[in-house]
């Protein structure tokens, strides 16, 4: 039996449809919630995503506003900035755009956000509530990941779990949100691309949650090696979690998103489209295709968790503006 494809775009849907309906609630009570920005520099990629959080706020009816520095900003002029915007009674929500310029301290401009103004919750007060079960918003793509798994699977209690990744921003929070229950919280462990044997784990795990976009690093070592005059040998861009790795009838959730050349041609180069361009493909850690006979569902990569963290971002905002405004 094929597994069931987890829609994420339609989860996304059903989300923003009760975000728009609070937001809605908030503005007839005279305060509206307001997401800024803050983007260092003209970077092509975060001026996309920019773009996209400035529609999917007018979609819910939240008011957007993009604070843009200059390519010649520095760190202080970023901090006071954003502690600008932490004493602006009007600004409810506050996301800084990644990435910042390389000689920029990422990490403590994100812990200058005010936590109660952090939708991302990536500052480290935020992750520390996380851990203690006090707070109000999580990191936005963690959430999406468990909203789409309760879907399918809203009893987790006990439940082998195997989460591929150990990073700030996915693997560690969620092993704390699925932890998150004192009664009915799964058995996780935490797994990478550096563990020894890592098919002794997902073969027994009920629920797979992968997200190491290794497929993608690997490409970017590679490409940056050959621009930098090197020869290396083709990267390995197979999937990371194959079908026989795969417990019958899991759950997986793949977080990843990896964009990488549908194929290498002889000379290292990835073959072209029909169009003479490189052909690309949007993936994640894993084998989907080979995976849809074995688990019982999944979710496509693109159009599974992706969309729904958006969804999510919206969410934290008005958990944000609710708490700021003192609204239950």
């Amino acid at each position: 039996m094929a597994a069931r494809i987890l829609d994420g775009r339609e989860i996304a849907r059903q989300i923003q449809r009760r975000v728009a309906e609070e937001a809605e609630e908030l503005i007839s009570q005279g305060t509206p919630p307001r997401l800024v920005g803050v983007q260092v520099g003209e970077n092509p990629a975060s001026r996309i995503y920019t773009k996209m959080q400035a529609q999917s706020c007018a979609t819910v009816g939240i008011e957007y506003q993009l604070v843009a520095l200059a390519e010649t900003s520095t760190q202080e002029d970023l901090i006071a900035r954003i502690q600008s915007l932490n004493l602006d009674p009007r600004v409810t929500g506050i996301i800084l755009q990644m990435p910042l310029p390389e000689d920029f301290d990422s990490r403590e401009a994100m812990n200058a956000i005010a936590p109660d103004k952090d939708v991302e919750a990536a500052g480290a007060v935020n992750i520390g509530r996380l851990f203690f079960r006090h707070g109000y918003v999580a990191p936005c793509t963690p959430l999406a990941a468990l909203e789409v798994l309760n879907r399918v699977c809203p009893d987790l209690a006990g439940k082998e779990t195997v989460v591929v990744s150990h990073s700030e921003i996915i693997g560690k929070p969620i092993a704390m949100m699925l932890l998150e229950s004192k009664r009915a919280a799964p058995t996780v462990t935490i797994c990478h691309v550096a563990t020894r044997d890592l098919t002794v784990h997902t073969r027994r795990a009920e629920v797979l949650i992968v997200g190491t976009g290794i497929r993608q690093g690997r490409w970017l070592a590679y490409k940056a090696a050959r621009a930098a005059g090197e020869r290396p040998a083709p990267p390995d861009l197979s999937p990371l979690v194959t079908a026989d790795m795969l417990r019958q009838d899991a759950v997986v959730i793949d977080v990843a998103i990896n964009r990488i050349p549908k194929a290498l041609d002889d000379d290292g180069e990835p073959v072209k489209n029909e169009k003479g361009k490189p052909a690309m493909i949007t993936c994640g850690d894993v084998d989907f295709d080979g995976a849809l006979d074995k688990v019982s569902a999944i979710t496509p990569v693109p159009g599974g968790v992706g969309p729904v963290t958006v969804s999510m971002l919206l969410r934290n905002t008005i958990a944000c503006a609710r708490a700021l405004r003192g609204v239950r």
